[in-house]
């Protein structure tokens, strides 16, 4: 297995630079696994293909303002990436100009505009690392929410005018640099009607972090390095989730950072057990090959060629029908990546 197995061509007007509007009429591509069949839905007809029992799992975790400017101590613009927090105050984090700050520097973060008056606060950067990686140290941090910014994907490049639209509407736990974005499609209405027909909702958490846009360099996928990401499932979760399986019910994960979360705490639990609670930090690298032990359905977008995300989904469908999908969705132009269309596996 090469990472150039993963390459595809993408015309770069199927990057989906907006939000469709309302949430849930975006374009849906079911894939059945049993028969390789391909459907082509709305996204709102998704109920159509949940049965009474199944649980739906969805990731709370909320993105947070991680995209910082500031002025360099010793003169010149920065720019901070948050990444993950590591302690109070403390937080791993991308910095440019990667070759020039160093160690010991201070950064004064001001917020959109460098010169602007108000607010500001120090950050300190304690240790350098590879690829621009720093550890950092905030001076005030409660000042984050006020001073920082929705860090969209690189690839987008429409500002968007409303930051809670890279937010789902049911995100309440603050710590994402990047959104769940499978769940972008939801609306309240909608999980409304998924109770209405008796599907269960099961809430976890897994803060987004840099491999959700960041593809994979070398060309054995088994020598890539996962940057670890911070996830909740709590006994009351996975005792919910355990007793569907037990009854026979599917599982069916919104988004890859469900699927991520539920498999390793499938992988910490003996097979009488089935699932433990799991707290802590995860960087499983979900390749083809992998034994699911949870999951029964996954909601996903269109991901990045030659990333993990890629890798993930054709572990859980099969390379052969994801590589027909996704030509299929780029000759009937569906819209790609965090702000595009939608898959459904089942």
């Amino acid at each position: 297995m090469k990472t150039s197995e993963f390459d595809y061509s993408l015309p770069a007007g199927l990057i989906a630079q907006t939000p469709m509007e309302p949430r849930d009429h975006s374009r849906l591509m079911v894939l059945h696994r049993g028969r390789g069949s391909i459907e082509h839905r709305r996204f709102f007809e998704i109920v159509d293909f949940l049965q009474p029992g199944d649980v739906l799992v969805l990731n709370d975790s909320r993105v947070i303002p991680a995209r910082l400017r500031g002025q360099r101590e010793g003169g010149g613009k920065a720019e901070i990436l948050l990444l993950r927090r590591l302690d109070p105050s403390i937080w791993e984090a991308l910095v440019k100009p990667a070759r020039k700050v160093k160690a010991g520097e201070r950064i004064r973060v001001t917020g959109e505009e460098q010169e602007s008056p108000g607010s500001s606060t120090s950050v300190e950067v304690l240790e350098r690392g590879e690829q621009g990686l720093r550890t950092i140290r905030f001076a005030e941090e409660a000042l984050l929410e006020e001073l920082g910014q929705t860090p969209l994907p690189p690839y987008i490049h429409t500002p968007l005018s409303d930051p809670e639209r890279y937010q789902t509407v049911y995100a309440r736990v603050k710590g994402s640099v990047a959104a769940p974005t499978a769940g972008l499609h939801f609306t309240p209405q909608l999980l409304d009607n998924f109770a209405q027909k008796g599907i269960d909702l099961a809430f976890v958490t897994l803060h987004v972090g840099l491999d959700s846009f960041r593809p994979i360099r070398v060309e054995d996928p088994q020598q890539h390095s996962m940057h670890k990401e911070y996830g909740e499932l709590t006994e009351e979760e996975a005792a919910k989730l355990a007793s569907a399986k037990a009854k026979g019910n599917r599982i069916i994960c919104v988004g890859t950072t469900t699927v991520r979360l539920l498999e390793q705490a499938a992988l910490a639990a003996s097979e009488a057990e089935r699932l433990k609670p799991f707290k802590g930090w995860t960087s499983l690298f979900i390749l083809p090959g992998h034994q699911f032990r949870l999951v029964d359905g996954l909601i996903t977008n269109f991901h990045l060629p030659r990333s993990t995300l890629l890798m993930l989904v054709c572990a859980f469908a099969g390379k052969g029908l994801i590589d027909q999908a996704y030509q299929e969705a780029i000759r009937l132009g569906y819209r790609f990546y965090s702000f595009g269309d939608a898959m459904l596996i089942i």
